[in-house]
């Protein structure tokens, strides 16, 4: 079953790829003068930090925005086409070095962007400021529990490489709806971990689950803004690039971290993304809208 994922994923990405590499080809000398060795050093730290799990989307907004790096209406774009190959990378990494229940992660890693598609219309009418509250309050809660885990207080998380009955149905659930608010800007990695973990599977079951999905709606998504041209060619090129090697080095880091430090990692990220949710709660309409994915 998840073979079947990877040839569907390899087929995404094939597809994405001849579009990318074709139209960065025929328009190179459209390249701006900015600093080779500034956009590849965003790509690789960005995407180490991703693999980690904890989004690129937020580091590259900031990075761009500040050194002016890239026009702000080609930032989303340019972040989706640059950040689809690394993130891919990463889905297949997983998907080859952590062993997760089949079902469970195809069930969630199709959730989610079906979720995308199908659920988008009806959270896009939801108050952002609202689902951004909630999150933050819902990942709080859930740091709070691992927590009172760390200290003995309560029993959580586990070691299970996948769900069954009425967890399973619970967590796919979840996972198309954590898939429809990243269409608002909601990111999909700090939930799905919480859940992961809340349920009692191994923390390290959410690397593959939240990669492949993301890589999934990248994967489709990328290609749509290379055929309208909506992105910055040479900064897509280099976050690709030094992405990759990013990805490798972070993934190492990850899969070799003793259970007991992956929790405090997973921790941190819950932790960073409910203080993030709130932030972007109470900013003011009108400034950016990119959040952490």
């Amino acid at each position: 079953m998840s073979i079947i994922l990877k040839v569907i994923l390899g087929i995404m990405t094939g597809t994405f790829g001849f579009y990318f590499i074709t139209d960065v080809f025929k328009n190179r000398k459209m390249f701006s003068g900015k600093s080779w060795s500034g956009l590849l050093g965003t790509g690789f730290i960005t995407n180490f930090f991703d693999t980690l799990g904890i989004g690129s989307f937020a580091q590259q907004t900031a990075i761009f925005k500040f050194f002016k790096l890239v026009d702000d209406r080609l930032i989303p774009g340019t972040m989706n086409v640059g950040n689809t190959i690394p993130t891919v990378t990463q889905a297949f990494i997983f998907m080859t070095v952590v062993q997760v229940d089949p079902v469970t992660l195809v069930s969630m890693s199709t959730a989610a962007p079906l979720g995308a598609l199908l659920g988008a219309d009806i959270v896009s009418r939801m108050s952002r400021r609202r689902i951004q509250m909630g999150l933050g309050f819902g990942l709080l809660a859930v740091a709070l529990i691992m927590i009172a885990g760390f200290l003995d207080l309560m029993p959580v998380g586990g070691e299970a490489i996948g769900l069954t009955g009425w967890k399973l149905a619970l967590i796919v659930g979840m996972s198309f709806i954590f898939g429809a608010l990243q269409t608002v800007g909601v990111g999909f990695y700090a939930p799905c971990m919480a859940m992961v973990y809340a349920l009692g599977m191994h923390p390290l079951t959410a690397f593959p689950i939240m990669m492949t999905a993301t890589a999934m709606l990248m994967a489709a998504g990328g290609a749509q803004f290379v055929k309208k041209g909506a992105y910055d060619r040479k900064v897509s090129l280099s976050l690709s690039i030094a992405g990759i090697i990013g990805v490798f080095l972070a993934a190492f880091v990850v899969k070799s971290l003793p259970l007991l430090m992956l929790k405090w990692v997973v921790l941190c990220i819950v932790l960073y993304t409910s203080v993030w949710m709130f932030i972007s709660a109470f900013r003011k309409e009108g400034e950016s809208k990119v959040e952490v994915i």
